[in-house]
């Protein structure tokens, strides 16, 4: 089976990261220069049959970015050795602030393409000038509803995925407790001191998890419900490392057996288990998902936009697409990419993920959190 951004599949973070995908193995680094070495698969996705004009295009992007991931790596470096373009990784900080750094450099870019910006930024980056327009010859292979987010070509989905909460099904199992099944069941008193969620002043899980309860409480329901979760002892880390590797029953030992995540988390647990395992130890609860798209574009005012857009190119290749479960376990934006097998057996893609859109998130974002922060810390 071929999977489809459109299409519901036995299942997309993030850290992606998500997140956005953080985590499951993704390493943190500063920054690193990606040079060319050969590589079996061949490149027919660069465009741009003009001479590069320069050996280096810089790639802006957030800090769970895997820039030490060897297919990754080697990926790039095909790229580098077919083009005489050599891939310089600049890590930026979190989505946030690294689409603050772009609208302040808007015109002027430390980069020359910017590689993560979300459904919950995108909006912010447009109207900040972040980028400047440019619809990669293959973008047709992309879902439409996704090339919508970004009006007018401005930006290109190159992830996607889902937000969702995790659950500690041995936990529920030994408890004898029935696994929740809906947002309005994690407000329940028997699933008190159960959940843990991640601050959305400083986490894009976090702020995602918000977003599904605006989306399925409505403006006027969203704040009741976040009472009610507080009222059931729900606990707040700043990031999602903590919230998985400390506080999470499964990962971390620690005292909750319900963290959000993301719906690409239970693969990863197949995955990097120590033990082979022929099932996934934690579920997804898939009426919590909120569905995250990441974009990559042209930064306005580069030096080095036919590199720029030969790069971009590039990163929705199938060669580079087909990279991105095992790396940054998220799925490809482009259609018809295979998927792992560990993929399409245990991860969960919602049949209808919670959406909001991206110009009202950008709007209330401030709000939101702001009244978040009012409700649950204070």
């Amino acid at each position: 089976m071929t999977p489809s951004p459109m299409t519901p599949l036995p299942t997309t973070p993030s850290p992606m990261t998500p997140r956005r995908f953080s985590g499951h193995g993704v390493a943190r680094h500063a920054a690193a220069v990606i040079t060319g070495i050969s590589m079996v698969m061949a490149i027919t996705a660069c465009s741009s049959s003009e001479a590069p004009q320069t050996s280096t295009v810089t790639l802006m992007a957030y800090d769970s970015f895997p820039v030490a991931d060897t297919a990754l790596n080697a990926a790039l470096e095909s790229f580098t050795e077919r083009t005489g373009l050599d891939v310089e990784i600049l890590i930026a900080g979190d989505t946030g602030t690294m689409v603050s750094k772009a609208a302040l450099t808007s015109g002027n870019p430390e980069g020359d393409v910017i590689w993560g910006v979300d459904n919950t930024f995108i909006s912010r980056a447009v109207d900040a000038e972040v980028f400047e327009a440019y619809e990669p010859p293959a973008a047709s292979s992309i879902a439409a509803d996704l090339r919508a987010i970004a009006p007018d070509g401005l930006a290109t989905p190159v992830t996607f995925g889902d937000v969702c909460v995790n659950v500690d099904l041995a936990w529920f199992a030994d408890a004898g407790l029935e696994v929740p099944t809906t947002l309005e069941a994690l407000a329940d008193p028997a699933y008190r001191e159960l959940l843990v969620v991640q601050n959305p002043a400083t986490s894009s899980p976090g702020l995602a998890f918000l977003a599904a309860t605006v989306a399925a409480f409505g403006p006027d329901g969203w704040a009741a419900y976040w009472e009610a979760l507080r009222d059931n002892s729900v606990a707040v880390t700043d990031g999602w490392t903590e919230a998985y590797y400390e506080r999470f029953t499964h990962a971390g030992g620690g005292d909750r057996p319900l963290v959000v995540s993301y719906g690409s988390s239970p693969p990863a647990e197949v995955i990097f288990a120590e033990e082979p395992l022929d099932t996934a130890p934690t579920g997804v609860i898939e009426d919590t998902c909120f569905r995250q798209v990441e974009f990559v574009g042209v930064l306005r005012g580069t030096d080095h936009p036919d590199g720029a857009r030969q790069l971009i190119d590039f990163l929705i290749s199938e060669e580079f697409q087909a990279e991105l479960p095992l790396t940054l376990f998220v799925y490809p934006a482009v259609d018809g990419v295979q998927l792992p097998a560990a993929f399409l057996e245990h991860a969960v893609i919602p049949a209808s993920p919670r959406t909001l859109d991206a110009a009202l998130i950008d709007e209330r974002r401030a709000a939101w959190t702001e009244e978040w922060t009012e409700i649950v810390l204070r």
